[in-house]
């Protein structure tokens, strides 16, 4: 299995970035080498593998054929692996390694982290002490070996994967920050809410530290927080971890509103902890409504629609219960119905509009009906108004 993923290795071009300080190639033959161990020959199809879903310049010189070759070869060795186990038994070869293996990737990668002890250390002394390259391809190792193992068998290694997890997110590199966030979405993902509850606060807290986080892994950093937080504090609306994440996510936001590869992000993948906190979502309604009235109006329809359909959870849960933007909202949907009439998504987003009003009329009532009474001979509003005298029949 090993000869012709080397020769193949051997074939292919390669010319290090003038940045980089490692040769990746000369990692990967040193990997697939005769004398090395099985781990080492599993570590080299991780990585080869790995190159599919990254843009770094470590990995994009790894042509396709040479990932699927290390593919085919992993999952021929786990098959050969699982032929030679006593009667009908099966294992999974990746989980198998795990232990022999992610201590040394979680080292590899501590080697350039940032000693938070030593004041005068920077990002330049981690570097200086050991290559960024190597943390970096070792988080993509880890995360490789985490996606191998699903729901149940993965919540049985939990005491090995999130200290190296952790570890990643403790990284000052963006690029292995990243990769130990996909790992916790799919540990998230595939094991119990009660194997990870000794290390809810632990794990949260280093959710909260990564919050502002680069543009680059924005997404992954609210998708790892959002799921971890609902998962680990699922019965517990007034945990103070959904108020410290929350705020922190809108801090973020208030100083970047036209971001928008950030509020779609957001916008998306909110609607968990909208939906675990319930009507609590009223102590961030003074934050969380700004925001909305600015996204209305912006110039991309799918900022649009997302919030529109983020306004419905939280009419939805709350039924604005003791708040000042009632007569706000309504007229900023107002503006929003007729500003629809030169967009792609006019339909959609007038079907949202009109459902919305129409929840606003029942939880609202009298208030609803005197803030709506200003624009109910509007000529532009026709259509708007015969669908709310409907529904008040």
């Amino acid at each position: 299995l090993r000869k012709p993923i080397l020769d193949s290795l051997s074939k292919t071009p390669y010319t290090p970035q003038e940045t980089s300080t490692i040769s990746v190639k000369s990692t990967l033959e040193s990997l697939l080498s005769i004398e090395s161990p099985v781990k080492d020959f599993a570590l080299a199809c991780a990585l080869l593998s790995s190159s599919r879903c990254s843009t770094h310049e470590l990995l994009t010189w790894i042509p396709s054929q040479l990932s699927t070759a290390a593919e085919i070869a992993f999952s021929d060795l786990s098959q050969a692996y699982n032929d030679a186990l006593p009667g009908h038994e099966k294992r999974n070869l990746a989980g198998e390694l795990m232990p022999e293996i992610l201590p040394v990737l979680k080292d590899k990668i501590k080697e350039s982290s940032i000693d938070k002890s030593d004041e005068t250390d920077e990002f330049s002394a981690a570097s200086a002490r050991a290559p960024v390259g190597f943390a970096i391809l070792a988080a993509y190792q880890f995360r490789w070996f985490v996606s191998q193992i699903e729901y149940p068998d993965l919540g049985k290694m939990i005491i090995l994967v999130v200290p190296c997890a952790l570890t990643c997110l403790d990284h000052w590199s963006p690029e292995v920050k990243g990769q130990g966030m996909i790992s916790f979405i799919h540990v998230a993902k595939n094991v119990k809410a009660v194997e990870l509850d000794s290390y809810g606060d632990v794990i949260l807290d280093a959710c909260c530290q990564n919050i502002a986080s680069d543009d680059e892994i924005w997404q992954y950093v609210v998708e790892m927080s959002v799921l971890l937080v609902t998962c680990i504090q699922r019965d517990n609306p007034r945990s103070l971890w959904f108020e410290k994440m929350l705020n922190l996510m809108l801090s973020h936001l208030e100083r970047q509103p036209r971001n928008k590869e950030r509020r779609i992000a957001w916008l998306k993948l909110i609607e968990p902890i909208f939906n675990s906190i319930g009507l609590l979502i009223l102590a961030h309604i003074r934050r969380i409504f700004p925001l909305f009235f600015q996204w209305m109006h912006v110039d991309d329809d799918e900022t649009i629609l997302l919030v529109l359909k983020r306004v419905q959870t939280v009419v939805r849960l709350t039924w604005l219960r003791h708040t000042p933007y009632v007569e706000r909202l309504l007229d900023e949907l107002v503006v929003l119905f007729k500003e629809a009439a030169l967009r792609k998504a006019r339909e959609t987003i007038r079907t949202d509009i009109r459902n919305l009003l129409i929840m606003l009329q029942q939880c609202k009532g009298l208030q609803f009906e005197r803030a709506w009474n200003k624009h109910q001979d509007d000529p532009n509003l026709t259509s708007l108004a015969c669908n709310l005298s409907a529904s008040r029949e």
